[in-house]
């Protein structure tokens, strides 16, 4: 009797509760666990992996959005909310261990060249983000996303994620005040004798190290420890770390498409628009491969939902008050712990509702552990450069005048545009006109009227 006793005791520890087996077999048919090859528990760590890993954009993203005038507590709801939607999108619907959040980037775009540069307010600029993520539902439900992705040449892919990327970095360095304007040489090298700079090169020199170290939650260590020296160096404010969230009601349906539909703002939507499309394209295919979601014949299971799941995100983010809401490549993070179905997405989305309780902590970050964050995200954004064919001048030149112009004109737009019009030219003059598709060519003539008559 001892025994047999023994042995239930032992099956019922393996099987657990009725309620428990009940939950795990719902996830089970949920997520199609076994078939990927994982568990419960890997799951739920890779989420939180893959959290760690983007929770930094929670700082940073509404620190960036507040320069435009958005209320700084409604946009850190949003951000939490629209990466939180991203994420459930993302896990129960294309069943992908993939993390979305506010693009890196786009929300520089939508601050300092939407808004300061070209100077519309932030509503309209919201406006252009609602309809760029309509275009992108439109193009996700049809046969024109594939059309327009194959005729964009890889060069000029590259280069727009390494453009974004160096203006990012410029942002970064301006904010921490390592780049100052210069009425002589119009920009010039700041002071590391001011604390902001110094600290922020601190915090960016910290992260670049830790994530050589293969520190967990690298950049947010960083940002936390440099906030911490602020702190005792009198510059940070202590204002608790928990409470309520915020009211989200300043940005909840704030934006204005009837404005966003000036012609000026054209070129602005397709800026946010293929920028986008080409990060979303570039990350999912990147992250398909290595959570094993390519077969045999190379086709990649659920592409089709994975980028409805992240078109629909970009339109619901505008609504709440969100730049474009993206696919992370962080979620590599996540994928390399084991993470592959959408119950890892899921848990990184509960995570980041979870985050909405501490916006006094993220009130805290100053700017210049952000301008470290900035600057080192905007480093491995330029990394696609590596893949341009350098032996082509005709693809060379076209992807560095668009990596060049997006920080030198303040604007990831004019970049593009030059970037595109310089190829189909060179193209064209040298005996290459299959190399310039007719999507391209359409492209070109919007460009060049926005330079002749905007």
């Amino acid at each position: 009797m001892e025994n047999i006793d023994q042995e239930k005791g032992s099956y019922s520890q393996e099987k657990g509760s009725p309620k428990e087996s009940s939950k795990v077999d719902l996830l089970e048919r949920i997520f199609k666990l076994k078939h990927h090859g994982s568990t419960v528990k890997i799951e739920l760590l890779a989420g939180l992996t893959t959290f760690i890993t983007m929770a930094y954009v929670i700082f940073v993203n509404p620190s960036i959005m507040s320069q435009a005038g958005l209320d700084y507590g409604a946009a850190f709801v949003a951000t939490c909310l629209g990466a939180a939607l991203g994420c459930l999108l993302m896990g129960l619907y294309a069943n992908w261990p993939v993390g979305l959040a506010p693009g890196m980037g786009l929300n520089a775009f939508f601050t300092y060249t939407v808004v300061g540069e070209m100077g519309y307010n932030w509503e309209v600029a919201l406006g252009a983000v609602f309809l760029s993520g309509i275009l992108f539902m439109i193009m996700s439900l049809s046969r024109i996303r594939e059309w327009l992705l194959n005729s964009i040449p890889m060069s000029l892919r590259f280069a727009m994620g390494a453009g974004v990327g160096m203006f990012l970095g410029l942002i970064g360095l301006k904010t921490a005040g390592i780049v100052v304007a210069s009425p002589a040489t119009l920009v010039t090298m700041g002071s590391f004798g001011e604390p902001p700079a110094f600290l922020a090169a601190i915090c960016f020199l910290m992260i670049a190290v830790l994530s050589h170290r293969n520190v967990f939650g690298a950049i947010l260590v960083s940002m936390f420890v440099v906030t911490a020296i602020g702190w005792g160096m009198g510059l940070v404010e202590y204002n608790g770390l928990m409470s309520a969230p915020p009211s989200l009601a300043p940005t909840f349906m704030a934006m204005d498409v009837a404005g966003a539909l000036n012609v000026g703002m054209i070129s602005v939507v397709l800026a946010f628009l293929f920028v986008n499309m080409f990060d979303t394209a570039g990350t999912l295919m990147g992250v398909a491969h290595r959570a094993n979601l390519v077969d045999e014949n190379g086709k990649i299971e659920n592409l089709s939902r994975s980028l409805k799941a992240d078109s629909t995100s970009s339109v619901a983010g505008a609504m709440i008050g969100c730049p474009p809401v993206t696919s992370y490549v962080e979620s590599a993070a996540g994928v390399a712990a084991g993470g592959r179905t959408g119950l890892t997405a899921v848990t990184v989305g509960v995570l980041f509702l979870l985050a909405t309780f501490f916006a006094p902590l993220a009130g805290m970050i100053p700017a210049y552990a952000t301008a470290g964050a900035l600057i080192y995200v905007a480093m491995l954004m330029m990394s696609g450069m590596a893949h341009i064919n350098w032996k082509d001048v005709t693809d060379t030149i076209p992807a560095i005048i668009t990596v060049v112009m997006m920080p030198l004109t303040f604007s990831i737009a004019n970049g593009i545009a030059l970037g595109f019009l310089t190829y189909a030219t060179l193209k064209l003059l040298t005996g290459q006109r299959d190399k310039v598709s007719v999507s391209l060519y359409l492209l070109c003539v919007v460009f060049i009227a926005k330079f002749a008559f905007l």
